[in-house]
Order: C-alpha cells, then sequence, then structure tokens
C-alpha cells in the first residue's frame, strides 16, 4: 500500500483530492473527512487521466 499522494499544485491547500494504490485498485480520497469517495482499477484509472488531458471534462468548467 503507497502513501496517499495530492497534486504538487495544491500546496498546502486541502482543496483537493488525494490517490494512492491499494491491493491492485487505486484510491481516490477527501482529505478533510478521509473518507475514500473513489475504489477503481488502474486501467479505468489510466483511462480517466487520458481523457482529463485530452479534455473530455472540459465542458463541466465554466
Amino acid at each position: 500500500m503507497q502513501d496517499w499522494q495530492k497534486s504538487s499544485y495544491s500546496g498546502n491547500s486541502n482543496q483537493c483530492l488525494e490517490v494512492r494504490t491499494a491491493d491492485d485498485m487505486v484510491e481516490i480520497r477527501d482529505p478533510d473527512t478521509g473518507d475514500i469517495i473513489v475504489r477503481t482499477t488502474h486501467r479505468k484509472w489510466e483511462a480517466f487521466l487520458l481523457g482529463v488531458k485530452a479534455g473530455e471534462f472540459d465542458h463541466f468548467v465554466a
């Protein structure tokens, strides 16, 4: 199990999510509550990141 990681862009702010791998899964949590909000496979996580980088979700941002 890896330690929780967050983006270097967030600095000391908790306005972010944290991610780690555990038991061959990727977990994402809210650092304010410590609640795991997403647990997914590596394949699905990688597909999501590719979609973010390709702008697939840009329409959600005003």
